[in-house]
């Protein structure tokens, strides 16, 4: 009986020498799309594996997620961190927001393998001179299901702040350097350097919302922090990757340290009478707040020469009309007199040429001394 080991030898020599050329590289494997591509895709597909090493912080150059989802919808509430929002019905009049490196990767998605916005939008970029391009066809559903992080938009925790949904905001940047000169309204401050430490700032409930933002999208703290929450067993976890800058073009600066500090200022009480303000709530803010209202004296001068309040103005009744577009509209106004009748006059002149200002009267008896002592007496 003839030995096979020559024919084995040589089966094992061919194996070695024609299969690099048959099984695809490192590079090529994780481009390879896990779904059978469908009619009218587009040819060049990858999986989650290839777009995360992709959608990082700080964002790579060379690369830019799009995703073509509609904005409010779908984009706001969760998508692909670094992902720029380019809707497919909106592609033609969004063009200028494309890299304009015609090699630049990119990387189209939308929600899944029925949805065939990232595929048609990929090959408007084609058309456009694109040489580099990808479908991530499984999409932000299939993102999701490998247990990746989502990142949702500034306008979107504006409307949740808006709404005063429950949720916690999570500032990652350095405190005294970043969050304590301007953070978004609402936001806690749990610096990712000091995540451990800090911990106990989070909700106990693991279900709760958690929302981390830093630096934009050169910053990656608020993507380590959220990476640690999740390890923590927190379960409803999202970054806003464009973080403070975002908020701070599209809402202007956020509270400080020191404006966070500052005691509340008194609101307004309103008095019986439809248009006053209580006498109680007047010499509160009177007190604490002068600043935050104009007081106007509607008496003659001759009558305001013998004492007024600190800091008010005089506009005589006589010429409220006439004066009636000098009046102040950046803080509510308190007119007074020494009795209320002139005071409720001018308030009904100013709700009759000026309704947008916000006016009150004092309906109450007051006397002024000339060293600014004063006496109220609320009518009865």
């Amino acid at each position: 009986m003839k030995s096979n080991r020559p024919l084995a030898i040589a089966a094992l020599l061919a194996a070695i020498f024609v299969a690099p050329n048959l099984v695809p590289s490192t590079a090529l494997a994780a481009e390879e799309a896990v779904v059978q591509a469908k009619a009218g895709w587009y040819h060049k597909l990858v999986d989650a594996a290839f777009v995360a090493q992709h959608a990082i912080l700080p964002k790579p150059e060379g690369v830019q997620i799009v995703d073509s989802r509609p904005t409010t919808r779908k984009y706001d509430p969760g998508h692909i961190p670094t992902a720029l929002n380019i809707p497919d019905s909106q592609f033609d009049k969004l063009l200028d927001q494309l890299p304009t490196d015609k090699n630049t990767l990119l990387i189209f998605y939308c929600d899944g393998t029925e949805c065939m916005l990232s595929h048609n939008s990929a090959f408007r970029a084609e058309k456009l001179g694109y040489t580099n391009i990808r479908v991530y066809a499984e999409g932000y559903p299939d993102w999701l299901k490998h247990g990746n992080i989502g990142a949702v938009s500034v306008p979107y925790i504006k409307k949740l702040l808006d709404e005063k949904a429950p949720l916690t905001l999570i500032d990652s940047r350095p405190k005294e350097r970043k969050f304590d000169k301007g953070h978004i309204p609402g936001a806690i401050s749990i610096p990712d350097l000091q995540f451990d430490k800090l911990v106990d700032r989070l909700p106990g409930d693991k279900a709760s919302p958690l929302y981390f933002y830093c630096e934009g999208l050169s910053c990656r703290l608020s993507s380590d922090s959220a990476a640690k929450a999740v390890k923590l067993g927190y379960s409803t976890v999202k970054v806003v990757p464009e973080g403070y800058p975002a908020w701070e073009k599209l809402y202007g600066p956020g509270p400080t340290a020191d404006s966070a500090a500052a005691p509340a200022q008194p609101t307004i009480q309103a008095g019986k009478e439809s248009g006053t303000i209580s006498v109680a709530s007047f010499e509160k803010i009177y007190k604490e707040a002068p600043a935050s209202v104009h007081l106007i004296d509607v008496r003659e001068p001759a009558e305001v020469a013998g004492g007024t309040f600190k800091g008010a103005v005089n506009y005589p009744i006589n010429t409220l009309e006439k004066r009636i577009d000098e009046l102040p509209a950046d803080k509510p106004i308190v007119f007074f007199c020494g009795a209320g009748g002139r005071s409720g006059e001018a308030h009904d002149m100013a709700k009759l040429y000026r309704p947008a200002l916000k006016t009150y009267f004092l309906d109450a008896d007051i006397k002024w001394g000339k060293d600014g002592s004063y006496s109220i007496a609320e009518k009865k």
